[in-house]
């Protein structure tokens, strides 16, 4: 991605538009002139991807106009209003039309570069966004179902590939949330028992006195309450895959009946003296190291663990945070029926400095409440699910599981909210207040995402 901040700069005074470049160009920036709208609009049409600054006085078509026209040719591109102070009402009103930003005349160019730097940091996570939403829409196979494209990830992809028909127990290694169940799916997919039953238990979410029913099955009378013949979950997955989510969790009797099910390829319903022969493919999954565990059996555990994947946390696999964000965003807008929002370049910065304890299931809450929430930074979200209101007292920051430097830029980000609130955006008031100079006040508001005009009316 081109990091030169590329300008469309549109103005009707040839002398206005000949200064405004030099110091452009001398910033840094790439620079194109148009001293018409109508010229802006044909380099717009040639495929023109940058910050649009126009004044909004001009012959012909004004700036407004040009602003209603370059949204229907690419409503993603960045336009700043160049007014004069007779014009800020209509300045604002063309912010609720889509202007990203509006600059009274006149104006300090220090104050126009951080704006152009800003709309270029939005403008380039909109880009890496469409090629995110593009990367998804463009995989296939094992790869659109567990997404990700880090070396970690890739070797889960190959190894389940390779395991895949071998038809052997697996025993699948994970943290919480990382998606153990997923990759168990994966297993049987591309496996040729796809075609068979895929039956999951989760053995610690069983009271243990229905255990020993919801694995075998009883017949009718079997104890009080069984009132008809019921089959278990491993007659019900016969000819296809038992997946044992959380096996640390099983009852330690019962593990000497599933070893002796597993050795004998056959079971006993409870209250039943009929053996039922099985074809069955055990996969289980742990989130502890079974080998060392002193409530579990290890005849069970090498009996389970022939075959062994290690799922990789999220920490581990940063490069796959933006992508896996992006996908939960777009299932979470399309199921709710919500626009996309684009990440704010702290927001970007957090998803990948954050621990992630919860894994992808975290993730995918956050990314669920990112959309449907609005207006709040990702920093404001990573927080429990209970705790649904936003921080407003700066000793209320949750620390949570945030690096040192990030749970600081929360606390500063707090800090500044909360000032602007209080003086409805009169940024020489927080000025005051905060004892920051406009310049270092400016970059942290750029940094934190905030923008004064959202505070005016609060």
């Amino acid at each position: 991605m081109n990091t030169t901040p590329k300008v469309l700069l549109v103005d009707d005074e040839e002398q206005v538009l000949k200064a405004n470049r030099q110091w452009l160009e001398l910033s840094g920036f790439s620079v194109i002139c148009c001293n018409t709208a109508k010229a802006a609009i044909n380099e717009l049409q040639q495929g023109f991807i940058g910050i649009v600054i126009s004044d909004v006085k001009m012959p012909g078509m004004d700036g407004f106009a040009l602003l209603e026209q370059a949204k229907t040719i690419n409503a993603d591109l960045p336009i700043i209003l160049i007014t004069g102070h007779g014009d800020v009402s209509m300045a604002v009103e063309a912010l609720h039309k889509g202007a990203y930003d509006f600059i009274e005349k006149p104006f300090d160019p220090d104050r126009l570069k951080e704006r152009i730097q800003r709309a270029q940091e939005q403008l380039q996570l909109k880009i890496k966004n469409q090629q995110l939403r593009q990367q998804l829409a463009e995989q296939s196979g094992i790869s659109a179902k567990l997404i990700g494209e880090s070396k970690a990830i890739q070797q889960v992809h190959d190894e389940i590939l390779a395991l895949a028909n071998l038809d052997t127990p697996v025993l699948i290694y994970g943290e919480t949330g990382c998606g153990k169940e997923l990759v168990a799916q994966c297993l049987h997919e591309y496996s040729q028992r796809a075609n068979k039953p895929f039956v999951a238990l989760n053995c610690g979410a069983i009271p243990e006195a229905l255990f020993e029913s919801e694995l075998f099955g009883h017949e009718a009378g079997a104890f009080s309450g069984a009132q008809k013949l019921r089959k278990g979950k491993l007659e019900h997955a016969d000819g296809g895959v038992v997946f044992l989510d959380e096996i640390e969790s099983m009852p330690l009797h019962l593990q000497v009946k599933l070893l002796r099910a597993l050795q004998s390829g056959e079971i006993e319903r409870l209250g039943s003296n009929r053996l039922i022969n099985l074809d069955i493919r055990v996969i289980s999954a742990t989130k502890i190291n079974l080998k060392d565990a002193g409530d579990f059996r290890q005849d069970l555990y090498y009996r389970l663990n022939v075959s062994e994947i290690f799922l990789p946390p999220l920490r581990e696999r940063t490069v796959d945070i933006s992508l896996l964000f992006t996908y939960f965003a777009q299932l979470a807008a399309e199921q709710y029926q919500q626009p996309v929002r684009v990440l704010a370049p702290s927001d970007a910065d957090v998803l990948t400095h954050y621990a992630w304890p919860g894994n992808i299931r975290e993730l995918k809450n956050v990314a669920t409440r990112f959309i449907l929430t609005k207006e709040k930074a990702v920093v404001d979200l990573i927080h429990s699910p209970s705790e649904k209101e936003l921080v407003t007292e700066p000793e209320r920051v949750s620390t949570g599981l945030l690096s040192l430097s990030l749970q600081l830029n929360q606390y500063e980000r707090q800090l500044i909210h909360n000032a602007l609130i209080q003086h409805k955006g009169n940024i020489s008031q927080v000025m005051i207040e905060l004892d920051l100079p406009r310049r270092t006040l400016n970059q942290k508001m750029q940094k934190y995402g905030l923008n004064r005009l959202d505070y005016l009316n609060k």
